[in-house]
């Protein structure tokens, strides 16, 4: 099931993201993430089985730019690849399809996972080797909406 988070989910999220750490996340991505899910939150997502989370994500509105960043997403190691991820990606890009003004979905990960963003039809570019941390490039990717 997707849902929106409630704050009472944080404690599994952060744990969930130490999981990931130091396989998708460099360690110093932590505190980065409370702070978001403190202060930069907007729509954020959980996908909950038997009531754990095995995975989330999130989208941060640019109306200004008729942009939207898919942010954070996390998924269970022990769950990768059983298509969570996918189901989320796909759930928030439904969510902004809804928003008329917003033009283009932007994405902002890692050579780690930017695979499986290609595959889901976002194009890459901008690379910005150790933007995250020492050996955790950036690789921004969009899609424009007029192409779904």
């Amino acid at each position: 099931m997707i849902r929106p988070y409630l704050p009472e989910d944080k404690a599994q999220l952060v744990a969930l993201l130490q999981l990931n750490i130091p396989q998708y996340f460099a360690e110093t991505e932590e505190a980065d993430f409370v702070e978001y899910l403190d202060k930069h939150l907007e729509d954020y997502f959980v996908f909950e089985d038997e009531n754990k989370i095995l995975g989330a994500g999130g989208i941060n509105y640019f109306y200004d730019t008729n942009l939207t960043r898919i942010s954070w997403d996390i998924v269970h190691p022990e769950h990768q690849g059983k298509g969570i991820g996918r189901k989320l990606l796909t759930h928030r890009i439904n969510h902004i399809k809804a928003i008329p003004s917003i033009k283009t979905i932007q994405v902002r990960t890692s050579q780690l996972v930017y695979r499986f963003y290609e595959k889901m039809g976002f194009d890459l570019e901008l690379v910005d080797k150790d933007y995250w941390a020492k050996g955790f490039d950036l690789y921004q990717m969009k899609m424009p909406l007029n192409t779904l």
